[in-house]
């Protein structure tokens, strides 16, 4: 069995202009919540148990969605003050109590194949899997820099720097391991303080597997994905 989390505790501070005082993944896209789309499409993938990690304005998201969604069980984890996306992803899996989980973050949509994710980073051995997609301007992402050999991840480019590339699309496998490896908890990053920090001493592996990719985090974007969600969902 699959268990995903998902990260929905953002505030979309760079949303305010077009969407109402909700937490981010709630922003509407087609009629529906952003995270509705999100959360069906892991549905329709197989995921059974779906934890969301809440705080800003969370009533709004337990109220609409309950405990269940279709065949998918749902769990909350409150952050009672901001962790990190690392604190988050931490506390929940130290509350759900297992050992690895797909990891989303709740304002970006990748479509890809959850289930070979899964499976290709078993095989590998990844402490943390990694879905990238290629795009021919990665200055408001930064990029991943990919060791073709292997597919391990060995840096990242900052961002600013135009041009094409491989960026990191949100999607992951983590174990909890490592968190008491590298004795964090509390308040962290997990793209600085456990991915950049420790790079060298974890096995992070990329892969390119993304056939469709979308961040609500702009206006721009946010427009854009009133037509392109619901065509990226009707694929799957």
């Amino acid at each position: 069995m699959i268990t995903a989390i998902v990260l929905a505790g953002g505030l979309g501070t760079r949303l305010r202009t077009v969407v109402s005082d909700l937490p981010k993944p709630m922003a509407t896209v087609a009629g529906k919540p952003f995270l509705w789309w999100l959360l069906n499409y892991l549905q329709a993938q197989g995921v059974e148990q779906t934890y969301l990690s809440v705080g800003y304005k969370r009533e709004a998201i337990v109220e609409y969605f309950g405990t269940q969604l279709s065949r998918m069980r749902l769990g909350y984890v409150p952050e009672e003050y901001p962790l990190g996306t690392g604190g988050a992803i931490f506390n929940a899996l130290e509350y759900a109590d297992i050992d690895s989980a797909l990891v989303l973050n709740g304002d970006t949509l990748a479509i890809l194949d959850i289930h070979q994710l899964v499976r290709d980073a078993q095989e590998e051995q990844a402490d943390i899997a990694m879905a990238v997609t290629p795009i021919t301007d990665i200055a408001r992402y930064g990029a991943v820099q990919i060791n073709p050999v292997d597919n391990r991840v060995i840096g990242f480019t900052d961002k600013g720097i135009a041009g094409p590339g491989y960026i990191n699309a949100g999607v992951y496998t983590v174990k909890r391991d490592l968190f008491a490896r590298f004795n964090l908890a509390g308040t962290f990053s997990f793209e600085h303080d456990l991915i950049k920090a420790h790079l060298g001493e974890m096995q992070v592996v990329a892969f390119d597997c993304v056939s469709s990719f979308i961040d609500i985090g702009i206006p721009d974007d946010y427009a854009r994905a009133q037509t392109e969600v619901p065509a990226m969902i009707a694929g799957v």
